[in-house]
């Protein structure tokens, strides 16, 4: 049996209702813990689809001592196989590492083992001796790019019969945020209510009730020079109640981020530079995609129009809708290297 590698997926999950066989042994490595526990779902529902009496043993660090994995996986009295979970593979003993590396050589008929590991270098002892098998392996590597997490809304959306386009998997986790779990639930509501059909529209509408949402998608559509995204998403949001007032908070918060991670430290670590400006780090590769084509003076430069429709929607105008307008046409004029040379002329 060759090494596979893959992400866990609800299809894995439909593959195993239908009565698809698991690996006798599967090692899931990586610290993402929803993927992990997909994984893991997936080889119970595939045991329970082929064996419905099968016995699911979950052991977490350091309750495997040596010699038990030969009793878990033995054939019971009473029939029926049994699926075990070792978690916190990284933490094992070296007598229970020598115990698995022997049983994953030769693995019990009728048992099936998931070997969870967080990855790294501890415990990579544990990781040379399983890997020497060629088991398969589930990757649940931590999604940290921006661009990562909208592929996963796209296969999340596509796996559960749907279609989305890049814009619309954007807008979902722009209003849904990083988390994993959320976002495929969302993935999945959408998919129902839409009848698999997700496009922009279709977020918006389902998330309108959510005003914070609505009025970040305006803003992250703004600073990244997408004009009729932006207005189109300003007019569903003030038609469906979203106060104007908190559009331009959206927009200053936007144009303020680009300002603090522009002059923020070069030499700072990812991770250093998320905690330094308070933002999780999906949202900190997005702020780095948007800040491209912007330079300090037209950060300000847009940040005095947001200041200005900021004073309109507040009673300082006659029309609210014409402010923001103006204030988005301005933020997207301001990314662009010739209109501010323009202006300075």
């Amino acid at each position: 049996m060759s090494t596979q590698r893959s992400a866990a997926s609800p299809r894995a999950a439909a593959d195993a209702a239908a009565g698809s066989a698991p690996p006798p042994v599967t090692l899931v490595i990586g610290p993402e813990e929803f993927l992990a526990e997909r994984a893991v779902s997936t080889v119970v529902r595939a045991a329970r689809g082929l064996d419905p009496e099968v016995n699911v043993h979950d052991l977490g660090p350091g309750e495997l001592g040596v010699g038990m994995l030969a009793e878990l996986t033995s054939p019971s009295l009473f029939g029926g196989g049994s699926v075990v979970v070792i978690r916190g593979g990284q933490d094992l003993a070296t007598p229970v590492i020598e115990d698995l590396g022997r049983y994953v050589s030769e693995p019990a008929d009728g048992a099936w083992l998931v070997l969870l590991h967080k990855g790294g270098t501890k415990g990579k002892a544990l990781l040379d001796a399983v890997r020497a098998a060629k088991v398969p392996e589930v990757d649940c590597s931590e999604l940290r790019k921006y661009a990562d997490k909208v592929a996963f809304v796209r296969n999340e959306v596509r796996t559960a019969g749907g279609q989305i386009g890049d814009g619309a998997a954007r807008a979902v986790l722009d209003a849904v945020g990083g988390d994993l779990r959320e976002l495929a639930s969302a993935c999945e509501q959408l998919v129902a209510d839409t009848g698999g059909a997700v496009d922009e529209r279709a977020v918006r509408q389902y998330y309108a009730g959510r005003a914070e949402v609505t009025s970040f998608m305006v803003a992250d559509h703004a600073v990244e020079g997408r004009l009729g995204e932006a207005l189109a998403n300003l007019r569903w949001a003030l038609g469906s109640g979203v106060d104007p007032v908190l559009v331009t908070a959206a927009l200053a918060m936007g144009l303020r981020n680009l300002a603090r991670l522009g002059s923020a430290p070069r030499d700072l670590r990812p991770a250093d530079l998320a905690r330094e400006l308070a933002l999780p780090s999906w949202k900190l590769d997005r702020l780095r995609q948007q800040l491209r084509g912007w330079s300090p003076d037209g950060v300000a430069y847009a940040l005095a129009a947001v200041a200005e429709a900021d004073a309109a929607v507040k009673g300082g105008g006659t029309s609210a809708e014409y402010a923001l307008e103006k204030a988005i046409l301005t933020i997207t004029e301001a990314r662009s290297p010739s209109a501010r040379s323009l202006r300075r002329a």
